[in-house]
């Protein structure tokens, strides 16, 4: 077995442990013996019964493939666009997929089950379209990023404006929803993130050798036979496609797939497998940690997890800036 392997499986394991004890955290004390009582079928409280079951399993379960999602959607998007700093959330793709959803929530709000993750996705496709055609027109697709950047303020600012004459209920609830929170998440909802993300998976998995020849640069992923254009295409629609499914569920989550991506580099490798491998494993025990402190650090409230990983994200935006600097 060689270090990748030993390095993916004790992450895997990671994982596992770190969702296990994650559920223990929270407004309402559960000890491990509790847990484990609860996780055979032998509860002896039924509050406890009801907290594990039907909040917790369900909260870290989507955190889990959420993390998974967002930390993949990173790794596709800086090695197809050659950008290290690429993300959907700086990309617009998070932005656009909000702009979809906050529209499904003022004015299809008895709906939302199937309108939710369907506006989410026309948003994020939406801006998708508008970032590849800016970058068309001023042929020049290097700086996708910048365009992302652009068209993401230009939806926040709609989407504000939207928010500013909604209904105020209406308006509160998407507010709080903006900055992300794993609060009112189902198990339905881990059902339907989970099933984008195998596909996304597979798909990713598929065309590896294809995403890695970009790596090269487009004229040399042509010359092996790549039509680069189509497999930039394909790989930003399943981005946007993974991406509206989380921000229907969970919010505006921003920088998991900024951060995940550089870490995954730096201890497993870059070539496109190992790397979604490997960030799907390091996002989902992000996010689930992430989500402990947002339910944990206040003792009558909760922190919208959004807020946490945009703080996080900045720092570490600031130190890759530092990192990258030029040395006298």
């Amino acid at each position: 077995m060689n270090k990748t392997s030993i390095t993916l499986f004790t992450l895997a394991a990671l994982v596992i442990v770190s969702a296990i004890a994650s559920i223990t955290f929270g407004p309402a004390e559960i000890t491990s013996s509790e847990l484990m009582a609860c996780l055979v079928g032998n509860c002896q409280s039924q509050i406890s019964n009801v907290v594990i079951w039907q909040i917790r399993i369900p909260r870290v379960l989507v955190a889990l493939v959420a993390g998974m999602g967002l930390a993949i959607a990173g790794a596709i998007l800086q090695n197809t666009t050659r950008n290290p700093l690429a993300d959907p959330y700086l990309f617009g793709i998070v932005s656009g997929a909000g702009l979809g959803a906050t529209i499904a929530n003022i004015t299809l709000a008895n709906h939302l089950t199937v309108a939710l993750p369907l506006a989410a996705f026309l948003g994020a496709l939406f801006s998708v379209i508008i970032v590849v055609f800016v970058a068309k027109v001023i042929q020049r697709m290097e700086q996708l990023l910048l365009a992302g950047v652009a068209v993401s303020f230009m939806l926040a600012s709609i989407t504000q404006f939207i928010l500013y004459f909604g209904e105020p209920f209406a308006t509160n609830r998407v507010m709080f929803w903006l900055m992300g929170s794993l609060a009112r998440v189902e198990m339905s909802n881990f059902y339907v993130i989970g099933a984008v993300l195998v596909i996304a998976m597979l798909i990713v998995a598929a065309l590896h050798r294809q995403i890695d020849a970009l790596l090269l640069g487009d004229e040399s992923a042509a010359s092996l036979g790549v039509n680069v254009d189509k497999l930039r295409l394909l790989m930003l629609g399943l981005c946007a496609a993974l991406t509206a499914t989380i921000v229907a569920y969970c919010g505006g989550i921003g920088f998991v797939g900024l951060m995940i991506p550089h870490i995954v580099r730096q201890i497993i490798g870059v070539t496109t497998l190992k790397l979604i491998l490997g960030s799907a494993l390091i996002g989902a025990i992000f996010l689930i940690w992430v989500d402990v402190i947002a339910r944990s650090s206040l003792p009558h409230a909760e922190i919208p997890i959004g807020i946490i990983t945009s703080a996080l994200g900045s720092l570490f935006f600031l130190f890759i800036m530092y990192r990258s600097r030029p040395i006298n």
